[in-house]
C-alpha cells in the first residue's frame, strides 16, 4: 500500500519538465530532514492522521493526513477527478521509501508518462520508462548518504544551491557518483534569493547547465 498524502493537477514548476501540465501524486514520509523543506508536513506517517481516499481530493492546504491507496486505488482516483494531464509526477516526501514497478508500469500501460522526484538517498525501484530526477540531499540532518545507484540511474540532476559551497559540493558527488551520459543537470536558486540566482545563472553558462527557477512559486500556484 501506499500512503498518499495529496493528489492535484498543476503546472511542473521545476527542472526539465517545467511548464507541462502534470499530476502530482505525494506520499508521505521522508527521514532526510532537509532544513529548508516546503513540504515538512509529510516527513511523519502517524496512524493518527490516517483518512480515507476521497478526502485527499478536499484538502484545502498542507496537512500530515494521508490515505493508503494500492496502485489501482491511485489510478482510479485520477481517472475520478477528470484529470487531462497526462504527465504523472511521484513526489513526497520520499516516495523512493517505496516500490513504484507496479504503479508506474499500472501509469504507462494507460497512458501516461511518469517522473519521480527523489532525494537519492533510497534505491530507486521504478520501471525503466520512468524519468527520474534525483535531487540529492547532502549533509541533512537525517544522515542518509546519497547512493551511487540512484545518481547513474538519474535522467536529471536537480541541485539547489545558495553559495559556491554548494556547487563545490555537487562537483564532489559527481566525481564520487558519476552520472550517465546525457543526463541533465539542473541548478536551483534556494528560496528565490537574488545572489543565488545570480550564482546558478553564472555557473549554468559556464557549464551548459541548466536553471530550474521554481516557476510555480513565482506564480503563486501549488
Amino acid at each position: 500500500m501506499l500512503a498518499v498524502n495529496e493528489l492535484f493537477e498543476t503546472i511542473q514548476g521545476e527542472g526539465v519538465f517545467t511548464g507541462v501540465a502534470a499530476i502530482f501524486l505525494r506520499l508521505q514520509g521522508c527521514p532526510v530532514g532537509c532544513p529548508w523543506c516546503d513540504t515538512q508536513h509529510t516527513w511523519d506517517k502517524n496512524n493518527q492522521a490516517q483518512v480515507k481516499p476521497e478526502q485527499l481530493i478536499m484538502k484545502t492546504g498542507d496537512s500530515p493526513s494521508w490515505a493508503g491507496m494500492s496502485e489501482q486505488a491511485v489510478l482510479e482516483l485520477i481517472e475520478q477527478q477528470g484529470f487531462t494531464a497526462k504527465h504523472v509526477v511521484i513526489t513526497g516526501g520520499e516516495p523512493c521509501m517505496y516500490d513504484l514497478n507496479a504503479l508506474t508500469e499500472l501509469l504507462h500501460e494507460t497512458g501516461y508518462q511518469t517522473q519521480i522526484e527523489t532525494s537519492g538517498t533510497f534505491e530507486i525501484k521504478t520501471s525503466a520508462q520512468t524519468w527520474v530526477t534525483v535531487s540529492p540531499k547532502l549533509d541533512m540532518p537525517g544522515g542518509y548518504e546519497v547512493r551511487a545507484d540512484a545518481m547513474a540511474r538519474a535522467n536529471e540532476i536537480k541541485h539547489p544551491i545558495a553559495m559556491q559551497k554548494h556547487i563545490d559540493a555537487l562537483d564532489a558527488l559527481l566525481e564520487r557518483c558519476p552520472v550517465a551520459a546525457g543526463t541533465t543537470i539542473c541548478l536551483q536558486p534556494i528560496s528565490q534569493r537574488p545572489r543565488a540566482t545570480e550564482l546558478a545563472i553564472e555557473t549554468c553558462r559556464k557549464r551548459n547547465w541548466r536553471l530550474s527557477v521554481q516557476l510555480h512559486k513565482y506564480l503563486a500556484i501549488e
